[in-house]
């Protein structure tokens, strides 16, 4: 029989959240009930749930960054146990043939992955994201959570951490290098963390320095404001890498310019509009300018132990259901440092609205 549960859904693009009950399954051979303990607030929720995105399949919860434990599991499941500490991502199936979910990739699935939300999953039905007290999920898509780590400073990490962990990884960052994270959010307070531990000089880039003692904090060498007179000039040539964490139109050329030749730009920030770009910029020098989203299955847990085995942890704060549409409007403002979470504990009480 279908497990139902509390949810906080969206009826529409500009509708505020309601209470409401949904289904989950009940867990096939292999799959795994978890109880949610706490779900990260993301932009890409935001962005999918305002139809900023293409349209979506309301009534929806999203959510993608979920924290809980094992309540039940299936016939078959080897990898869990009830009691587990664990977290899902983005991601809650895929074909598993393939030749990129064989190399653990299953984001890049060739034959199409199925998301925590808005996405058709196996059963026909539309995935319903981690705003909710529980999830059913294939135990190929859950991860171990540390005991080191706390529920709710985890949850993040299951996209904030991977989305930032994986360019860092596939460019093999080494001590010494000089790394450049470009904007101080959800997204760039967790590369910060990141890179400073595989031992780069980090700077943050931003346009004041109004958020330079939290850089510091975090790890980086330094801030310096991109809107100084002169910066583009007196800072050219000068990183290794640049993690670009922008959601918001910006001068890839001048960008491109702070570079080492052979130098990496990597972006994990999605702005709406197009960019123009000069493709001198890449071949003089012989830079790179890459892209990355989020990570497979094994990197995302590679990400979480080392996380935890360097203490790294996102900065947040927990917000009870009924200020989920407050907390959007500080995500948007840029007014949350660094990151929301909503505790799942406060669904107890709540009463069902729609």
């Amino acid at each position: 029989m279908p497990i139902t549960v509390k949810a906080l859904q969206k009826f529409g693009p500009d509708q505020p959240f309601k209470v409401t009950e949904i289904e989950r399954r009940d867990p096939r051979e292999d799959d795994i009930v978890i109880d949610i303990k706490a779900a990260g607030i993301c932009h890409s929720d935001i962005h999918t749930i305002r139809n900023e995105w293409g349209e979506a399949h309301f009534p929806l919860a999203v959510g993608h960054e979920i924290a809980g434990v094992v309540e039940a599991v299936g016939s078959k499941v080897t990898k869990f146990k009830v009691g587990d500490r664990v977290g899902v991502g983005c991601l809650v199936n895929s074909c598993g043939e393939c030749e990129q979910c064989a190399a653990g990739f299953e984001n890049n699935c060739l034959n199409g992955a199925v998301g925590t939300y808005n996405s058709k999953d196996v059963d026909g039905s539309i995935t319903q994201g981690g705003y909710a007290q529980k999830v059913t999920v294939n135990e190929r898509f859950v991860l171990r959570i540390p005991d080191a780590m706390e529920f709710d400073v985890a949850a993040p990490l299951l996209c904030a951490g991977i989305t930032t962990y994986s360019p860092l990884a596939r460019w093999k960052v080494e001590p010494g290098q000089k790394v450049a994270i470009l904007g101080l959010g959800g997204l760039g307070h967790m590369g910060v963390q990141i890179a400073a531990a595989m031992g780069a000089e980090v700077t943050v880039l931003s346009r004041s320095l109004k958020k330079a003692d939290a850089a510091k904090e975090l790890g980086a060498y330094r801030t310096l404001a991109t809107t100084e007179e002169g910066f583009f000039t007196e800072h050219r040539g000068e990183f290794d890498l640049i993690l670009n964490t922008i959601s918001a139109p910006i001068d890839l050329d001048a960008y491109l310019g702070l570079l080492k030749p052979r130098g990496i730009m990597s972006v994990v920030g999605l702005p709406p509009e197009t960019l123009p770009l000069h493709l001198n910029r890449l071949i003089g020098g012989g830079k790179v300018l890459t892209g990355n989203n989020i990570g497979g299955i094994p990197e995302t847990q590679e990400m979480l132990d080392f996380c935890a085995q360097n203490g790294i942890a996102a900065v947040i704060e927990k917000v009870g259901i009924d200020e989920a549409d407050a907390a959007y409007e500080r995500v948007v403002a840029g007014d949350a440092q660094f990151r929301i979470v909503i505790d799942t504990a406060t669904f107890d009480d709540a009463e069902v609205t729609a």
